[in-house]
């Protein structure tokens, strides 16, 4: 059935569903960098012979995606329920804590938008079968691992591998490709960023990206196949370029100031998602 069947109200729901994920998102986009963070300490613990442990340093107190409750970072009131419905509690508290009155971040408010509104393109494009909910997590690990890299400059195995993983997966029954076009895609997708870093390296004796990288493009290969990596790579380089240059223009940015190059790619990922097909039928058209 198409999406343009389904009732306006069930594309609704969708977008709500999009904004309560967003919601959620913005826990993961603060919670698992300082998760990866413990989790690099105590292992450093445990290879320095339990040093945190010998000098009678407490442990860490549990921190997860859920635990413990989220409070303002400012004043640590914790946020009730009526205090975090999306979009709408940071429009009736003015964009402040209700406790302490400090600002809140508009990027709360903005994941949750756009996380709403590419819920309800991702249902009208592919409806509510397996590609619709494949296109969902697509789109929402996209967003994650977006603001994760603007952040910490990390993107976590903890999204990539799975993702990677569930691509393969949803392309056994075909969903998006075939099975092989979706595994040379995972292969080549690696193996093209990590060619390019080694030769980045090799000439300049620098690293011109991270591992995260490979591992994205790895991923978005396994779900859109290696026919849509041409066009990725070069909408994530345009992607770039504009906001490279407009960086420089209006932020300032020095050309030494390193910029992420994760967003780009999974932008250029969602694009391809929805668009890729009609763009490279589109450009061989033009030959």
């Amino acid at each position: 059935m198409h999406a343009l069947s389904y009732p306006p109200v069930t594309l609704f729901l969708a977008v709500i569903l999009g904004l309560a994920i967003g919601s959620f998102l913005n826990v993961v986009i603060h919670r698992l960098p300082k998760m990866m963070e413990r989790q690099w300490r105590a292992e450093c613990a445990e290879l320095n012979d339990n040093a945190a442990a010998a000098t009678g340093k407490p442990a860490e107190e549990r921190y997860n995606l859920f635990v413990p409750r989220s409070q303002c970072p400012a004043c640590a009131q914790p946020i009730t329920a009526m205090q975090n419905i999306p979009v709408v509690s940071y429009l009736v508290l003015g964009g402040k804590c209700a406790g302490c009155q400090k600002r809140i971040s508009p990027r709360y408010p903005f994941v949750e938008l756009i996380s709403g509104t590419l819920a309800g393109y991702a249902a009208w494009r592919f409806g509510f079968a397996l590609a619709g909910a494949g296109a969902l997590l697509f789109v929402f690990a996209m967003i994650a691992l977006t603001f994760i890299d603007l952040d910490t400059f990390y993107l976590p195995d903890d999204i990539t591998l799975p993702l990677l993983w569930a691509g393969l997966l949803l392309n056994l029954a075909g969903t998006y490709v075939d099975l092989p076009s979706a595994v040379i895609g995972a292969a080549c997708g690696y193996l093209a960023l990590w060619s390019v870093f080694w030769l980045f390296k090799l000439l300049t004796g620098k690293e011109g990206m991270g591992y995260g990288d490979f591992k994205l493009l790895a991923a978005i290969g396994a779900w859109l196949g290696w026919q849509m990596l041409p066009l990725v790579i070069l909408l994530s380089s345009l992607v770039g370029a504009v906001i490279g240059i407009g960086l420089m223009v209006f932020a300032r940015h020095g050309r030494e100031t390193p910029i992420p190059f994760g967003p780009y790619l999974a932008i250029a990922g969602m694009i391809a998602l929805f668009h890729g097909q009609a763009i490279n039928r589109h450009y061989l058209n033009l030959f």
